[in-house]
Formats: C-alpha cells, sequence, structure tokens
C-alpha cells in the first residue's frame, strides 16, 4: 500500500493533507500511515496462514513505540539487537516471550537483561558469545534458550554496506564450523538448543540468494537431525527489499513459496525478522524549501531536513522519490540538499521539480532506517515524528529542542 495519494492537487497521506502537518507540527517531519503498517504486517503473516509461524519485526528498522505498539498489538514478535531495543518493546507492551536478539556484540548486561525478562530466544553469533551465555545463564540459576546464526556465505546481491551472509562479515557462525559449535552447545550445562538462525542481508530483490541460503539451512538442519538434534524452530531472518525506484522485489507470495518449499512446517516454527518490507514504504520524510541557488553547473534547492534526518542517500547513495506536496508549475532541475555543513549532505541529485522557496516537499519510502539513524550533526534536534490514522494525526515523538542535546552536558570548573 502507497498511503500517499493526490487529491485536489495536494499530496495526502490517508485523510491527511501534508499541509495541515506542516502548519501544526513543522517540518522536517517524519509522517507514517497506521493503514500502511497494518496493512503491510497482516499480509506477510497470511502469507503463512495454516504453517506454525511467528514475525519478529526487527526493531533497527524503525523504533519509535507507536510503530512497536501496533505491531505488537496485531501479534507481532520482535527482532532486536541491542539492550535499550529490549527496552523500547518492554515499554511499548511488546510480549518478552516473543523477542529473538539477534547481534555479534551483545554485552554482559545485555544478555542478563534479556534472560531475566525471558525472552524466546538468543541468536548466538561466536564461540565466545556462547560461552558467555552459558556462564550468565548459570549465575542466575537457568538455562537460556540459544539458536546459532550459521552464516551460509551466499552473495545476497545487495549493497555491500548491508550484505551480512558472506565469509567476509562479521556476522554469524562460518557455515563449515557450525555442526561442531552444535556439538559443544550440547555439552553446556545452561543453554538449551532450539533453532537455527540465517540472514544474509537488508533490500532483498531476487529470489535465488534466499534459496540458496536456505537450501544450506535445510541440509545443515537434517544433517543436527541425523546426529540426534532436533531443533524447535527455523528463523530465516529478514530482508525481503521494497520498491525505491524501479527495483521489482519479489512479493510476499513468491517469498512464502520459496520458504515454504524448503522446510517441512510440521516438524519446525518458521520465525521471520522482516522489518524494511513492514515499514519502508508506510513513511515519508516531510520537508521544506529554504532556498533556491543557481550553481555554475547544477541548482540546488536547499531544505530544512539534511543527512542527520535521512542518512541514507549519503552513506549508500540511496534512491528516495520525492513528490511536490503542492502539484503544477513550471519543472526545474535540482540537487535536493540540506544545511549540514558536508558535501555529502545531498537527499537527491538530478531531479525535475517545480520548485519555489517555500514549497513542501515529500521525500517517499522513508519509513525504514529514517528516523532510527538520524543524528544530532551540527547540533540538530532530530524531527518530529507523525502517525495519521484516517484522517487524524498524532504525534508520536515530539520535536527535540537544542536544550535537550546539551542538558546532559557540563561546563569545565573555574580554575
Amino acid at each position: 500500500m502507497n498511503p500517499a495519494h493526490y487529491k485536489d492537487g495536494e499530496l495526502h497521506v490517508e485523510g491527511v493533507p501534508l499541509s495541515r502537518i506542516a502548519a501544526e507540527i513543522g517540518t522536517p517531519c517524519y509522517v507514517y500511515s497506521r493503514a500502511a503498517l497494518t496493512e503491510a504486517y497482516l499480509a506477510f503473516t497470511a502469507a503463512f496462514d495454516g504453517h506454525p509461524h511467528l514475525v519478529c519485526y526487527a526493531v533497527k528498522a524503525n523504533s519509535n513505540l507507536a510503530i512497536l505498539d501496533l505491531f505488537s498489538r496485531l501479534g507481532s514478535g520482535f527482532d532486536i539487537v541491542s539492550g535499550g531495543e529490549l527496552e523500547r518493546v518492554i515499554a511499548a507492551g511488546g510480549d518478552p516471550s516473543k523477542i529473538v536478539f539477534s547481534g555479534v556484540g551483545k554485552s554482559e548486561r545485555e544478555i542478563r537483561s534479556a534472560l531475566e525478562a525471558g525472552i524466546l530466544c538468543l541468536n548466538v553469533e561466536s564461540e565466545s558469545e556462547l560461552e558467555r551465555i552459558d556462564r550468565i545463564a548459570g549465575e542466575l540459576g537457568t538455562r537460556a534458550p540459544v539458536s546459532l546464526r550459521v552464516n551460509p556465505d551466499v552473495d545476497a546481491g545487495t549493497h555491500p554496506y548491508i550484505a551480512t551472509g558472506l565469509n567476509q562479515s562479521k556476522f554469524g557462525i562460518p557455515y563449515a564450523a557450525a555442526p561442531g559449535l552444535y556439538d559443544k552447545a550440547r555439552t553446556l550445562r545452561h543453554v538449551r538448543i532450539d533453532g537455527i538462525d540465517c540472514h544474509i542481508g537488508s533490500q532483498l530483490t531476487e529470489l535465488e540468494p534466499i534459496a540458496e541460503a536456505l537450501e544450506k539451512i535445510r541440509d545443515l538442519v537434517e544433517r543436527l537431525a541425523r546426529d540426534g538434534l532436533t531443533l524447535k524452530h527455523i528463523d530465516v531472518g529478514g530482508g525481503i527489499g521494497i520498491r525505491y525506484q524501479n527495483e521489482a522485489p519479489p512479493t510476499i507470495r513468491d517469498y512464502a513459496r520459496v520458504v515454504l518449499g524448503a522446510f517441512d512446517t510440521r516438524k519446525y516454527k518458521l520465525l521471520f525478522e522482516p522489518g524494511r518490507m513492514l515499514v519502508g514504504n508506510a513513511g515519508l520524510l516531510l520537508t521544506r524549501i529554504e532556498y533556491l541557488k543557481k550553481g555554475a553547473d547544477r541548482n540546488f534547492a536547499i531544505v530544512d531536513a539534511a543527512m542527520n534526518d535521512l542518512i541514507r542517500p549519503a552513506l549508500y547513495e540511496a534512491w528516495h522519490d520525492i513528490q511536490p506536496v503542492r502539484e503544477g508549475g513550471r519543472p526545474d532541475t535540482y540537487d535536493i540538499v540540506g544545511p549540514v555543513c558536508e558535501t555529502g549532505d545531498f537527499l537527491a541529485r538530478g531531479r525535475r521539480l517545480a520548485a519555489n522557496e517555500g514549497d513542501l516537499l515529500a521525500i517517499m519510502s522513508a519509513g525504514a532506517y529514517g528516523m532510527s539513524m538520524a543524528s544530532n550533526y551540527n547540533t540538530r534536534p532530530r524531527a518530529a515524528e507523525v502517525m495519521v490514522d484516517d484522517d487524524q494525526l498524532y504525534v508520536v515523538r515530539e520535536r527535540e529542542q537544542v536544550h535537550d542535546l546539551i542538558v546532559r552536558e557540563h561546563r569545565l570548573p573555574a580554575r
């Protein structure tokens, strides 16, 4: 679902005109659609109806409490990668028994907090981590539910910064080493082996790498079963991409066909860790043009959003569609740039837009890895976040103020 549409020449999200949001909340501002979030989640879980499964939303994609709360109400579990995300999920009403904890660098405090909360599973990414989990679980007098995140050495065909399934990646247990580490885990007194996990990357647009990885995981699961170790669940990760420009990612039905063809769901419960697919196209970044500037070689539309608000273009050279909030006017070609003091502070390059100073622009498909990767570079307060529900809008994160950024800092005492 694309929640943004033109009505009477003006861009709306559901029933709310974006000009109303700008007038009431200001810019820059992230805007999310409750209907689009709900539709994406329900479509994903419906694709696996009749098969034991749990959707664990990848919190890192967008960790706003309102989004976590909405997914929790819909029955979602959660994939977390930090102790902070654990606290967020619990604060949003999420069920700890539906949480899986991924990530290569879990601290002692994070592991302890996760076990005390009673999470579903810790996805183990190294032998040292397995040993640490066993020790901490022993100190707590419990057995830690674990799965091993296995790196299948499969090229996901995505941007190298978000590819996680190759041998040179920091993520997961090397495929050849996994059987031996499972054998070791069986000897540990304070861990319980519940599953296996695999995630090869983000913004995946082809099914072939997914199928290749799942085939290798299936072979490993069957080998473990022959050795007397029967797992409860198979976590196939996430990473299915969305359309930003001209990508043609697989439909959830096609993805389900590949996954269900790889495993016998009468024996194993399937876990999923979707993030971008659920939230990416459900959000946009609303910004206002401050200045139009003609350069020697190109024209610039300088807006009040910047790389600290949406870093994906600067970090990945990612492409986001940009739409004027009000239709009409004479188009020209512009680089859309922010006020941050970096040449890399751009949101788009070479776009045809009808633009005037003071106009509003909508940066589309910004619901994933937008606000969750935002920073305060140049002492810029982070944007407000708004949820639209039909013709209502709700501020789900207030705009930061400069005071919020400096209140925990201290000057040196006088000498």
